[in-house]
C-alpha cells in the first residue's frame, strides 16, 4: 500500500531524524566511553533552552542524544566525529566543529526559527505505525492520567517573563522608549532574531504548594512566597496569585485542552484519526524510558489544533514527553504562536504526574506602529505525594496565601528555587528595576491604567469612572458626572464610592453613597449601607441584573431618554452577603425607594382598580426584602484588594433563585407582595462544534401592581446588540407580571469559515442566538392602567402576550471582523401587527477575545 504523507509546514526532515539517531541511547554504554561533549541547545530569540532536540555526529550519524528539558545535552563515546549537528523541528540546523584532542569539551548552540515549507514525502506502508500505539494510548488513556489518582499533592515552583518585542522603527524612535532601550542597554543587550531590542516588562518567581482531589474534583494552590518585579505591577495584586502553577496546568489526557476562553483540541482525544495526522519518526531511551517519538499535524491548519511532537512511553503507552505549538495560521486572534513542553514522570500508582512545564506565548503586534509581547511561564515540581485526601472544606479557595507571602530575600530564593538563575535571568530582574525608575516610564502606566479601568488613583482614593463623567439627553441636558471610590491603602475593611452628577437642563444633583464593610475574606463576608438620587428609565429595569452591556448602557444615557419612560428614583438600602461554603453565596437586600414618575413617562395607575372614580397617581413608594441564594460550584476566585475576581469557571450551571417581599406599611410603603424568580445560565464546550450559552429564566408574581414593578421587557432602539434584551423589541412595548425567558447563543468559532479557502484567511466566525420570552399580565394588572393620567393626557398602554404564543427573535452572523467587530442580521418572527414594529434589523457589537 502506498501511504501519502502530506505535507503541514515544518516537517520535511521528519524522516531523516529517523536514520540519524535510531539508535542513539542504544550502542555506547558509559564504561567503554573516552570522550565527553556537553553543551546547551537555545532558541536564539528567547534565549530559552531547547528540549528534545537531536544532537548527532553528522559524519557518524549513529552516534547521538538528545537534549533534557532545559535544552541540556551529554554524549560519551568513544569515537568521535569531525562535527556535531543539532536539529529541531522549526529550527534551521546547526553544525559546530568538533575538537578530536579534547577529551572533555563544551559546544553551545543557538538555533534561529526556520520558517520555510518543505516538500511532501512518500513512503511506502502498510497500516501507519503510528496508529496501532495510538490506539493503545487511547486504551491506557485512565490508566496513565494523573488525575485519576485520588488525590496529588507537590511543591511547585513557577517562574514567569514578560518582554515587549518586535519594536516597529517608528516606536523605537518615541522618547519613551528611546530612554528604556539606553538603560536596558547599560546592562546588557536583549535582542530579537530580526535584531530589534526586547524591553523586560516584568519577572516573578513563586513557590507554592499544588492540591488535587478527584471525588469530587478539587484543586487548590497555596502560595508561600511570591516575588514579582514588574512596570506598573502590584506584589500583592491579582497577577502575583494568577502566574502560580496551577495556572499552566495542562492535561493533554483531556479530550480539549481550554486556553483564553477556547478549547483546543488534544493530541490524546478519544476521536484522534479524526482531526490529527500522526507519524512515527523514531524510538530512543530518555533517561530510563524506551520510547516511540510520534510527530503530530492537525488535519487542518486553521482547526484550534497542536503541532509537534509527542513521546510515548513503551511499557505504559503513557505520555512521557509533549512539544507542540499552535501557530498563527490557527482561527485565534492577537497569537504568533503558542508552545507548550512537559515532561512526566512515572510514580509508583501507576500514572505519570506533570514533572516539568514551559509555555512561550508570543503575541502579535495589534498594529504594525506598535509592539509585541512574549511571556515566558516554566513550572517545575518536586516531592508527589500520591492518595493522601484532604477535608473536602480543606479545598475551598482556589487560591490561598502565607500572611507574608511577599516577604522574602535573595537567599531564600537561592535555596527554594528548583533550578538556578540563569544569566540572563539575572539581567532581565535588574533590567526591570532599571526600568521603573524612569520617570517617565511611571507617567505612561499611569495613563494606560487610567484608559484600562476609568479610574485614576491618586494616594487612597481612586477616581472615575471617566467613561461616565459626560452625557447629553433631552431629559437632562449635558449631563455632568464625578465618582470616586476608596482603595486597599484606605482600609483593608472600609469601602467606600460613589458619584455626583448634574444636569444642565432639568438642573438637578444626582448622587450616590455606598458604604461597605468587609468583614471576612474566609468566607467572604460583606455588609452595606446605600443611598442613592438618581433620573432612571423603567424601560431599562429587568429582573435578570446581568442585562446591561457596555455600549448599550452608555448608550441609554444618551439622546432621547423620554422615549424609555423617565422617572426620579430616591432609594435607601442596606445589604449583607455571605458564602455559606464555596460556591454557595447568600444575599439579603432591604430597600425603601420613592419613585416620581417624569410627564414624558406618560405613566398612571389606580389607586383602586375596582372603583371607576378611582384616585390616579404617578409616584409610590415601595419598601422590599430581597433574599437570594446563588449556586456556583465551578467558579473559583482570587482576591485583589477589597475585591474578588472571578478567575475560572468548571463548565458548569449557575443557578440563582430571589424571592422578593414587599412590605405594605414599612416606612410609608404602600404595596405588599411575593414575587419569586430563578435563573439558570451555562457555558458549555462542544468540542469542534464550538460553544454555547444560555440563560433560562422564570418570575411568578401574582399580585396586582403598578406595572414599574411588574417586569417590563427589556427593549432595544439602539444599533448596539446586547444579548440579554429583545433587540427588535421596542422600549416598554411587552410587560408582564407572570414569565418565562430563554436565551441561547451559539459560537462555532471556525467550523464553517476555515473551510472557505479564500474567507478562512480573514479568521472571520459565525454565530447563531435565539431570544425568546412567554409571560402573561392578569387582568388585575390591566385594570390598574387608566387609559388617561389625573390632567387627561395619555397614558402609554403596555402590550401582553397571547395565550401560549412567546415573542421570538433570531440572530445569526459574522464574528471577528477586524478582531473586534461583530455583525447580528436579527430578524422578529411575530408580533408584526403593529405600524412601528421592526421586523429586521442589523445591530453591532465589539468585544475583545482571542
Amino acid at each position: 500500500m502506498i501511504v501519502q504523507l502530506h505535507s503541514f509546514g515544518m516537517k520535511g526532515n521528519f524522516i531523516l531524524c529517523f536514520f540519524l539517531i535510531s539508535l542513539s541511547n542504544q550502542i555506547y554504554a558509559q564504561n567503554i566511553s573516552n570522550f565527553v561533549i556537553k553543551g546547551k541547545v537555545i532558541d536564539n530569540t528567547t534565549a530559552e533552552g531547547i528540549p528534545f532536540a537531536a544532537v548527532y555526529f553528522k559524519d557518524k550519524n549513529t552516534i547521538g542524544t538528545t537534549t533534557d528539558f532545559e535544552g541540556n545535552y551529554e554524549i560519551k563515546t568513544p569515537i568521535l566525529g569531525d562535527s556535531l549537528s543539532v536539529q529541531y523541528v522549526g529550527y534551521k540546523t546547526l553544525t559546530k566543529a568538533v575538537n578530536k584532542t579534547l577529551k572533555l569539551q563544551v559546544i553551545d548552540f543557538q538555533l534561529e526559527p526556520d520558517v520555510q515549507k518543505l516538500p511532501e514525502a512518500v513512503v511506502y506502508a502498510g497500516e501507519n505505525p503510528a496508529h496501532p500505539i495510538m490506539r493503545k494510548v487511547i486504551k491506557n488513556k485512565s490508566k496513565n492520567d494523573w488525575r485519576n489518582l485520588d488525590a496529588l499533592e507537590y511543591e511547585s515552583y513557577s517562574k514567569t517573563e514578560l518582554d515587549l518585542d518586535n519594536l516597529s522603527a517608528k516606536m523605537s524612535k518615541r522618547k519613551l522608549v528611546g530612554k528604556i532601550i539606553s538603560a536596558v542597554d547599560s546592562i546588557g543587550k536583549l535582542t530579537g532574531e530580526d535584531g530589534k531590542p526586547i524591553i523586560p516588562l516584568a519577572m516573578s518567581e513563586i513557590i507554592s504548594i499544588y492540591y488535587y482531589n478527584q471525588r469530587p474534583e478539587k484543586v487548590k494552590e497555596h502560595i508561600i512566597k511570591s516575588k514579582l518585579v514588574g512596570v506598573g505591577l502590584k506584589e500583592d495584586g491579582i497577577v502575583s496569585q494568577l502566574v502560580g502553577s496551577s495556572f499552566q496546568n495542562y492535561n493533554f489526557y483531556r479530550n480539549w485542552i481550554s486556553m483564553f476562553f477556547k478549547d483546543f483540541i488534544s493530541p490524546l482525544t478519544d476521536g484522534w484519526w479524526l482531526h490529527y495526522e500522526y507519524y512515527l519518526v523514531d524510538s530512543l531511551y530518555i533517561g530510563d524510558r524506551f520510547c516511540y517519538k510520534i510527530e503530530v499535524y492537525p488535519q487542518r491548519k486553521q482547526d484550534l489544533a497542536f503541532t509537534g511532537t509527542i513521546w510515548i512511553d513503551k511499557e505504559t503507552y503513557g505520555l512521557k514527553q509533549i512539544d507542540v505549538q499552535i501557530n498563527k495560521d490557527v482561527n485565534i486572534n492577537f497569537v504568533e504562536k503558542i508552545k507548550i513542553q512537559q515532561e512526566f514522570l512515572l510514580v509508583p500508582e501507576g500514572s505519570w504526574v506533570p514533572y516539568k512545564t514551559r509555555i512561550v506565548l508570543d503575541i502579535s503586534e495589534i498594529t504594525k506602529n506598535s509592539a509585541g509581547m512574549i511571556a515566558k511561564f516554566y513550572v517545575s515540581n518536586k516531592n508527589f505525594v500520591v492518595n493522601k485526601a484532604r477535608f473536602l472544606k480543606f479545598y475551598d479557595e482556589r487560591v490561598t496565601k502565607e500572611e507574608d507571602y511577599t516577604i522574602s530575600d535573595e537567599s531564600y530564593w537561592q535555596k527554594a528555587r528548583h533550578d538556578t538563575l540563569t544569566e540572563m535571568d539575572k539581567k532581565v530582574f535588574a533590567m526591570i528595576d532599571t526600568i521603573k525608575q524612569i520617570p517617565l516610564v511611571q507617567t505612561y502606566v499611569n495613563i494606560v491604567d487610567f484608559l484600562s479601568t476609568g479610574y485614576q488613583r491618586i494616594g487612597k482614593i481612586d477616581f472615575g469612572n471617566v467613561f461616565y463623567s459626560y452625557a447629553f439627553n433631552n431629559v437632562e441636558g449635558h449631563r455632568f458626572r464625578v465618582g470616586l471610590k476608596t482603595n486597599a491603602k484606605f482600609s483593608k475593611k472600609w469601602i467606600l464610592r460613589g458619584f455626583l452628577a448634574y444636569g444642565t437642563q432639568d438642573e438637578q444633583f444626582k448622587y450616590d453613597v455606598n458604604i461597605r464593610y468587609l468583614i471576612s475574606r474566609k468566607p467572604w463576608t460583606l455588609v452595606g449601607i446605600r443611598n442613592k438620587q438618581e433620573v432612571e428609565m423603567i424601560s431599562a429595569v429587568a429582573s435578570n441584573e446581568d442585562t446591561e452591556t457596555g455600549l448599550f448602557t452608555a448608550s441609554m444615557r444618551f439622546a432621547d431618554m423620554e422615549s424609555r419612560q423617565p422617572y426620579w428614583k430616591n432609594e435607601r438600602s442596606i445589604f449583607a452577603q455571605r458564602d455559606l461554603f464555596k460556591g454557595f453565596t447568600q444575599k439579603i437586600i432591604l430597600r425603601n425607594y420613592n419613585f416620581n414618575a417624569f410627564e414624558a413617562a406618560r405613566f398612571a395607575y389606580k389607586e383602586n382598580p375596582h372603583r371607576p372614580d378611582s384616585r390616579l397617581r404617578s409616584t409610590f413608594i415601595n419598601s422590599e426584602l430581597t433574599i437570594e441564594s446563588r449556586w456556583a460550584f465551578g467558579e473559583a476566585y482570587v482576591i485583589n484588594g477589597n475585591d474578588r475576581v472571578l478567575i475560572t469557571s468548571d463548565n458548569k450551571p449557575v443557578i440563582t433563585f430571589r424571592y422578593q417581599l414587599g412590605i405594605r406599611n414599612f416606612l410609608q410603603s404602600e404595596f405588599e407582595y411575593h414575587k419569586f424568580s430563578l435563573n439558570i445560565s451555562h457555558y458549555f464546550s462542544l468540542g469542534a462544534f464550538g460553544n454555547g450559552f444560555y440563560s433560562l429564566t422564570g418570575v411568578y408574581n401574582p399580585n396586582p401592581l403598578p406595572y414599574p414593578l411588574l417586569e417590563v421587557h427589556l427593549g432595544n432602539e439602539s444599533i448596539f446588540f446586547n444579548r440579554f434584551a429583545f433587540n427588535l423589541m421596542n422600549f416598554s412595548e411587552f410587560t408582564s407580571n407572570n414569565f418565562w425567558s430563554l436565551f441561547y447563543e451559539h459560537n462555532f468559532e471556525g467550523l464553517i469559515m476555515n473551510r472557505i479557502p479564500l474567507i478562512r484567511r480573514l479568521k472571520w466566525r459565525n454565530f447563531a442566538s435565539l431570544n425568546i420570552v412567554q409571560g402573561t399580565l392578569s387582568r388585575e394588572n390591566r385594570n390598574l392602567i387608566p387609559l388617561t393620567d389625573e390632567f387627561g393626557r395619555e397614558v402609554l398602554q403596555p402590550r401582553t402576550f397571547a395565550d401560549r404564543i412567546p415573542y421570538i427573535e433570531i440572530s445569526y452572523g459574522i464574528d471577528n471582523i477586524f478582531k473586534f467587530f461583530k455583525v447580528h442580521f436579527t430578524h422578529r418572527l411575530n408580533y408584526l401587527d403593529r405600524p412601528n414594529t421592526r421586523r429586521f434589523g442589523v445591530l453591532f457589537s465589539a468585544t475583545f477575545k482571542l
